[in-house]
């Protein structure tokens, strides 16, 4: 039975929180914490390396023990030492850190002094006020913490969209080998591409005879079946993701397609203007009358409502049938657009790689050029980079630059905006640099006031470059700061300062509404990364794809333009 590279994360995770819970070595958490990080962000599967017969210890951060754990779990669909620390810790704390003020030290806090096992048990010591008695607590962490509890209860249970992109691609190739399949197509929010997805929905002609659904239900990954017919059946895989299957006839497809796409707000709009030309469609075509007129492609579709076709980013009824009606639709940016990544880390601080495997990789690409972004002295944890340490790595990067063809490393730094908005790093030694990333790391819990005047005061050092991840939000693990994103957008735009749509899937920050903001304002923006190793310059597609949804175009974005292009921008 395979097993996902999210699915391998997901246990390492779980063990290093659990460990971390139970106080162990905190050097051990971090090793598997950073094996994580690096197994979730790999380009290939980890069980298909394996059946290839390579050796996972050759990975960088993978040494023997961990690929040894590793391909026991591909081949046992369990991870012994996991099974072994939640005998001892409750497996449910690991959930609890995902609440809003709660990380391993102090739900291990509460698993000690208070036994609490699971989210009912805080829930209920919260309610009887045990929780802030507790040092270190208080009235206002023990509200946060309420607030956090409801939140979780009430999430929607959505994947990101990379890791549902793990689970649905391989689900597709195998529809497609089946006998007599000729098309299929994966619409919904995964096809708008929503940085969350629900469910699949994928949509599949073929001839009467093919046996697509039976092969359909008994995929290796099925968990369910919870309807099994002859055009339409329901399972969810072992992910505990849900996927309907719909067999449809070819003339029906496109009405099909744009009807199972949405957005529903999108749709309905649609459906206005075809019965004010006297249509009706649905997801089986456009009729007049009882007669079926269009339906086979999406073009016929939007054709008969006075439209061209919409790109599925834009399907979200944020005005894009308006500027389709008045041609005035973007030409969206496209990854082939990108001429350089502009955030990156080696191993100098918590990357995988050194500085030329990274250049060569980017070579590979056919990039221009890359920034070399390590993390400045204050995320400690990432063993940032020193003044010293980073004038030796400038040097480095000069020369390097010297000796490799075909690529061009500019000189960065990911430098931490401090609580009081300076930058983690002086003047004389951002002046070296050809850019910064400024990034928060800390202090979440500002108020939208006081965390806003952070990154303004930043905005006015003349080192500044590049805001990186602006909320500084996780998706499903932690909300955004708090920050006026409007008056961010207007003080870049008067200060020319850059913000950046950060790639990383778990990150996708800025939100696909604050990419329409700031392009409203005239900020140009910097698809980038954040790539911690080689094969995560691969993720600038998750950031194209967000950038498209935020109605961004090319010129919108500074890395589509060559070097020198790009020098003239951010000088």
């Amino acid at each position: 039975m395979a097993i996902h590279n999210i699915e391998i994360a997901g246990y390492f995770d779980r063990l290093a929180t659990l460990l971390e819970i139970e106080g162990a070595n905190a050097f051990r958490v971090r090793a598997y914490r950073n094996a994580a990080r690096l197994i979730e962000g790999h380009s290939e599967e980890m069980s298909a390396m394996l059946s290839d017969g390579r050796d996972l210890s050759e990975l960088p951060g993978i040494g023997e023990d961990l690929a040894e754990k590793i391909a026991t779990l591909v081949e046992t669909g369990a991870l012994p030492l996991l099974d072994e620390v939640e005998q001892r810790v409750p497996r449910q704390l690991a959930e609890l850190t995902r609440i809003e003020g709660l990380g391993p030290k102090r739900v291990q806090q509460l698993y000690q002094a208070l036994d609490i096992r699971s989210l009912d048990d805080l829930r209920h010591a919260v309610e009887s006020g045990k929780v802030h008695e507790l040092e270190g607590f208080g009235a206002k962490t023990e509200q946060l913490i309420q607030a956090g509890i409801g939140a979780l209860e009430g999430e929607e249970k959505r994947m990101r969209l990379a890791d549902a992109e793990g689970f649905a691609e391989p689900l597709v190739e195998f529809l497609r080998g089946v006998g007599g399949v000729k098309g299929v197509t994966i619409a919904g929010s995964y096809r708008r591409c929503k940085e969350t997805v629900g469910d699949l929905d994928i949509l599949v002609t073929c001839r009467k005879d093919s046996p697509v659904m039976d092969r359909f239900v008994e995929y290796e990954e099925v968990g369910k079946v919870v309807s099994h017919g002859t055009t339409r059946s329901t399972v969810h895989l072992r992910s505990g993701l849900q996927v309907d299957l719909r067999v449809l006839p070819a003339v029906s497809y496109g009405a099909a397609l744009h009807y199972f796409t949405g957005s529903k707000a999108h749709n309905i709009e649609v459906r206005k203007r075809a019965v004010q030309r006297d249509y009706k469609i649905n997801e089986y075509g456009v009729y007049r009358g009882k007669k079926r007129v269009a339906g086979k492609t999406e073009q016929e579709v939007f054709e008969t409502v006075g439209l061209p076709w919409i790109p599925p980013e834009l399907r979200e009824n944020r005005g894009e049938i308006e500027a389709a009606e008045s041609d005035s639709l973007l030409t969206l940016v496209e990854l082939e657009d990108i001429r350089g990544d502009l955030h990156c880390h080696t191993d100098a601080t918590d990357g995988q790689q050194d500085l030329e495997t990274m250049a060569r990789a980017a070579r590979e690409r056919g990039y221009d050029y890359l920034a070399i972004t390590d993390h400045s002295q204050a995320v400690r944890v990432a063993n940032g980079l020193d003044a010293d340490r980073l004038l030796q790595q400038v040097d480095r990067i000069e020369r390097l630059n010297e000796e490799i063809e075909g690529i061009t490393l500019l000189k960065g730094v990911e430098v931490d905006i401090l609580a009081d908005g300076r930058l983690d790093l002086p003047d004389e030694v951002l002046a070296r640099l050809d850019l910064t990333v400024c990034s928060i790391h800390s202090g979440f819990d500002l108020s939208e006031e006081k965390q806003t005047e952070r990154v303004l005061r930043a905005m006015d050092n003349p080192h500044f470059t590049i805001l990186g991840h602006p909320t500084g939000r996780m998706i499903n693990v932690r909300r955004g700061i708090a920050l006026d994103l409007g008056r961010v957008l207007k003080a870049a735009a008067e200060r020319h300062r850059i913000v950046e749509v950060n790639a990383q899937p778990a990150r996708l920050d800025l939100l696909d509404t604050a990419c329409m903001l700031a392009r409203e304002h005239g900020v140009k923006i910097a698809i980038s990364t954040d790539a911690h190793a080689e094969s995560q310059l691969a993720f600038m597609r998750f950031g194209i794809n967000q950038a498209r949804r935020g109605w961004l175009s090319a010129d919108d974005v500074i890395n589509t333009r060559d070097l020198a292009g790009l020098r003239r921008l951010i000088q």
